[in-house]
């Protein structure tokens, strides 16, 4: 009879065990259940910030692209020598923004010349496409570290110092010129966002490497 009892408590405490476990795996499966709708609707609602980030970011590409940069001065590229010489260029803008120059362009993969360039070289990689990036020794530390960061991040640009030019800080492209305030300005994204091989670019997709690197 003792053993009897004795295999029925066994069994008893085994089916308690065996309840306790199936409960267990329950509460286990209802949290990984949980959990993994949170990841899921937190990688969903990571994708969507995402994408609407993204798509903001290029309606606002489109709008500066389509908007007139304030205070810009243009040039008739028609008027713009474009020949190659091996003689001086007077130009009649500092810095210039086109016309006859030098058959090497300057590199402007994103280059950063820490000492003048020449002028007609310069004027090359405007052809290219290129927006160069001015400055001259007025113009604040912090804002010339972030233009170069700037530039160092954007093919098809390049910038260095320039003695002569009238505003602190000059933007120009072939036939396009602005004076901005600061790196914060905000006509400082949208000169790059117009014309980076922009509509203005009397050849687009020539070469910014391969040519002189100022070194």
């Amino acid at each position: 009879m003792a053993s009897r009892n004795t295999t029925n408590d066994r069994r008893a405490r085994i089916e308690e065990m065996r309840r306790a476990e199936q409960s267990r795996e329950r509460r286990n499966r209802i949290l990984t259940i949980g959990i993994s709708g949170v990841v899921v609707a937190g990688l969903v609602g990571f994708g969507v910030f995402v994408l609407n980030k993204e798509s903001e970011e290029k309606e606002q590409r489109v709008a500066e692209a389509k908007a007139p940069v304030k205070d810009e001065q243009t040039w008739d590229p028609k008027k713009l020598g474009r020949n190659h010489v091996d003689t001086p260029v007077t130009y009649e803008m500092a810095p210039p923004v086109g016309g006859d120059h030098r058959q090497v362009w300057m590199n402007c993969n994103g280059d950063v010349y820490q000492e003048p360039i020449p002028d007609s070289n310069a004027v090359h990689s405007l052809e290219h496409g290129a927006v160069w990036v001015t400055y001259t020794d007025k113009a604040d530390k912090a804002d010339v570290d972030e233009l170069a960061e700037r530039v160092k991040k954007t093919p098809y640009s390049l910038m260095s110092p320039y003695k002569d030019q009238k505003g602190v800080i000059m933007l120009s492209a072939w036939g396009k010129q602005v004076t901005v305030d600061s790196a914060d300005d905000k006509r400082v994204s949208q000169f790059f966002t117009k014309y980076v091989q922009g509509p203005q670019t009397p050849e687009p997709g020539a070469a910014c490497t391969g040519g002189l690197s100022g070194k």
